[in-house]
């Protein structure tokens, strides 16, 4: 006689076996580590850098001890422009970085009558250089020569830039400051 009211019991099918196994926790915490130091060191190096102003040439713009990230890349793709603020290996001893203002490209003709600075005979008109940092000192008249730029530090009394150490070659700028990140109050693109 068979049982067939009987209900026979099965026997659970075997779990799939993984064919790799996962990675311990730690591990998977290391390999992430890795994979961003290298993309923070490859954006670092070759495109942007972090840099902490030193002094007070750029106020009130930039203001000592600001934290700014430079764009190292971007003067590969486009041109230096009047109105940029660069960094760049300070010409007289280039350990050293300074961070000032191009006036003048290759061919412009600078000069500065008491205070007012003139590209090519036309008196700039710097919003950026408030009353009490202009400076009324007259400086000859230059042809920026080719390969070089004309740079002034906002704080016009208080800079020492091209008027000083004359036109900075391009091999010596190495960056384009665009944005402020600390303080947090001075967040934002640089102008």
């Amino acid at each position: 006689m068979s049982d067939v009211g009987t209900p026979q019991s099965e026997s659970p099918a075997p779990a799939p076996q993984n064919v790799s196994r996962p990675l311990p926790v730690l591990a998977v915490w290391a390999r992430d580590l890795l994979i961003s130091l290298a993309i923070s060191a490859f954006i670092i190096i070759f495109l942007y850098q972090p840099v902490k102003v030193e002094g007070t040439s750029m106020m009130p713009g930039l203001e000592d001890q600001e934290r700014i990230f430079v764009n190292k890349f971007v003067y590969r793709w486009e041109p230096i422009q009047r109105g940029d603020i660069v960094v760049f290996r300070y010409p007289r001893d280039t350990s050293k970085s300074y961070i000032k203002r191009v006036i003048g490209i290759a061919g412009d003709h600078v000069r500065i009558e008491s205070g007012q600075v003139l590209v090519n005979d036309v008196g700039l008109d710097e919003d950026y250089v408030p009353n009490e940092y202009a400076d009324a000192r007259s400086y000859p008249e230059i042809t920026v020569p080719v390969g070089t730029y004309f740079v002034l530090g906002d704080h016009r009394t208080m800079s020492q830039d091209s008027r000083d150490f004359g036109p900075v070659d391009e091999r010596l700028i190495y960056g384009k400051a665009v944005f402020g990140y600390w303080p947090m109050d001075k967040l934002g693109r640089l102008r």
